[in-house]
């Protein structure tokens, strides 16, 4: 089985190819491009690299929210447009979870954080010591609120994801449990973790068409909410 794995869904952009259980290649960047500028090219690159033919793959597992509405809008019409014309299935891997599974045969309570804005973060809680348990689903919230739930579980926590720089001071200030933070190679977003999981998905049957695949924002953009407040205001 061979899956192809895209992850755009923040400042990271990561493509990714793994054929039974081995990875052939992946291609991440975390620097300041537009992802429309950069996710195409760096499939070209990697589709030559390992003399790739798209035909042969199973499916093309998407990292599908939460995230940057642009980055996930530019992931999922990449994903969208290589199903419909190579006619392959798209396999939806939510974001959080594939973050998670980074930290495959960890003992720790796993908590990526992705920062949402305002004071929030989209965030999940999982282990991964042999498979992937989801804890709890991904879903956006509060820090402060964030603290409160892990003091209550009494676990001891690893933390990854762009969250946690832009909030190390409140998970120092506000957390009572042990805690550790993950290392650079595994604290982002990485398309070869949503290639492996996609797999799983895959074998599960946990697969969708090109024309039915959307990505799962979690909340409104900002935009959106900005415009419902002015309508609010103005009622």
């Amino acid at each position: 089985m061979k899956i192809l794995g895209i992850d755009s869904s923040s400042l990271v952009a990561s493509v990714a190819v793994v054929a039974d259980d081995v990875l052939i290649a992946e291609y991440t960047v975390n620097f300041k491009k537009t992802h429309s500028q950069t996710l195409l090219p760096m499939l070209d690159q990697v589709a030559k690299m390992v003399e790739l033919d798209l035909q042969t793959i199973d499916g093309i597992a998407v990292a599908g929210g939460p995230g940057s509405f642009t980055g996930l809008r530019i992931g999922t019409a990449t994903a969208k447009g290589l199903g419909l014309a190579l006619k392959k299935p798209l396999i939806h891997v939510p974001t959080l979870d594939a973050m998670a599974y980074n930290m495959w045969g960890s003992d720790r309570l796993l908590c990526p954080m992705m920062d949402a804005r305002r004071n929030q973060v989209y965030t999940g809680l999982y282990r991964c010591r042999l498979s992937l348990e989801v804890v709890k689903p991904q879903w956006a919230v509060d820090v402060r609120e964030l603290m409160e739930d892990l003091n209550e579980l009494g676990q001891q926590v690893l933390f990854l994801g762009d969250g946690v720089p832009v909030y190390r001071q409140q998970i120092e200030e506000g957390l009572k449990v042990p805690y550790e933070f993950a290392p650079a190679h595994n604290n982002r977003q990485r398309a070869a973790a949503v290639a492996v999981l996609g797999g799983e998905y895959f074998k599960q049957g946990r697969i969708v068409s090109a024309a039915e695949f959307q990505p799962n924002y979690l909340r409104k953009s900002q935009a959106e909410r900005e415009r419902e407040e002015r309508q609010r205001e103005n009622e």
